[in-house]
C-alpha cells in the first residue's frame, strides 16, 4: 500500500503487489493484515460503489480525509486535497452541537477524458 500510495487498491491487489515480493504469502494473511492495520488506523477501507473494498493509507498529517471524484464510465477515482467543507463544518457544529471530527465525501459523475471520448455536453 505504501508503494502504491494515492491508488485505491482492494485486497486483491495487494495481495498481487505483496506476493512479486513474498511468493510464500496467502491471500488469507493479506486479510488478516489489512483488518489490523485498518483498527490500528494505518489504513482505511473506502466504498467506491464499485463492488470492491478498497483501501487507502490514512495521512495523520492530512488533519481530514481527502475527498474523492469517481468517473462512472472508467471507474477512475480523482483525489481531492483541498477541504472545501470548513465553512459547513463550522456551521453544522454552530448549528447542531456537534463536533465534527472528519467526514467523507464522494462525487460520482464523468472525468474529464471520459467526456471527450462521449463528447459529453
Amino acid at each position: 500500500i505504501i508503494d502504491k500510495e494515492g491508488e485505491h487498491l482492494t485486497a486483491e491487489e495487494i495481495y498481487d503487489e505483496v506476493k512479486k515480493s513474498c511468493p510464500e504469502i496467502g491471500l488469507a494473511t493479506v486479510y488478516r493484515t489489512i483488518i489490523l492495520l485498518e483498527e490500528l488506523g494505518v489504513i482505511c477501507k473506502l466504498d467506491l460503489n464499485d463492488g470492491c473494498s478498497r483501501y487507502e493509507l490514512v495521512r495523520k498529517d492530512e488533519g481530514h480525509r481527502h475527498h474523492h471524484l469517481v468517473c462512472n464510465e472508467c471507474k477512475g477515482v480523482i483525489e481531492v486535497q483541498d477541504d472545501l467543507l470548513d465553512e459547513l463544518e463550522e456551521e453544522v457544529e454552530r448549528s447542531y452541537g456537534f463536533k465534527i471530527l472528519d467526514h467523507s465525501v464522494k462525487f460520482f459523475g464523468v472525468c474529464r477524458k471520459c467526456q471527450k471520448e462521449m463528447n459529453y455536453k
